[in-house]
């Protein structure tokens, strides 16, 4: 599955912002401070799509692993389609923010590592250090992230090349 497949078709969070010119304000602005308060409760809200309840899935995205035991592995992770999101301010929305659960410790899985992660999708709000998440997994396996093999053109013989 792809990051885009997880935002419900017409959501669009940048129209509550529609007439608000962002580069006229520096960080100091009281109206730039509102304006991301209301970005992170707007992202937090983010909707879901709860047609892909239950789906089996792969996807691809970052690690932020949630806690550790004495070994280094971790059972709970988030997984976010881009580096450094979650680390940073304003964390993605939470249809962009999915939380991995394991039944055993994955060793790894480490900070910001890219992995495909394959499980069951659950559409579930949970509120995180690190941000609220819309979804949650029930991972089967993890495996690092290889981009996937360019597709291969058929020639004018038909054969693949």
């Amino acid at each position: 599955i792809k990051w885009e497949a997880l935002v419900p078709k017409g959501w669009n969070p940048a129209s509550e912002f529609k007439g608000l010119d962002l580069s006229k304000l520096n960080d100091a602005d009281p109206r730039a401070m509102e304006a991301l308060d209301r970005l992170k409760k707007l992202w937090d809200a983010a909707p879901t799509d709860a047609t892909l309840d239950g789906r089996k899935v792969r996807i691809a995205g970052f690690a932020l692993p949630l806690e550790r035991d004495a070994k280094g592995a971790t059972t709970e992770y988030l997984i976010v389609p881009y580096y450094g999101a979650c680390i940073h301010s304003p964390p993605p929305p939470a249809n962009q923010i999915i939380h991995a659960r394991s039944a055993k410790g994955l060793a790894d899985v480490r900070m910001m590592v890219p992995v495909w992660t394959y499980g069951t999708l659950g559409v579930q709000r949970s509120d995180t250090t690190w941000g609220t998440a819309g979804y949650r997994l029930k991972v089967d396996k993890v495996v690092p992230y290889e981009e996937p093999p360019p597709k291969q053109e058929a020639g004018r013989d038909g054969r693949r090349r």
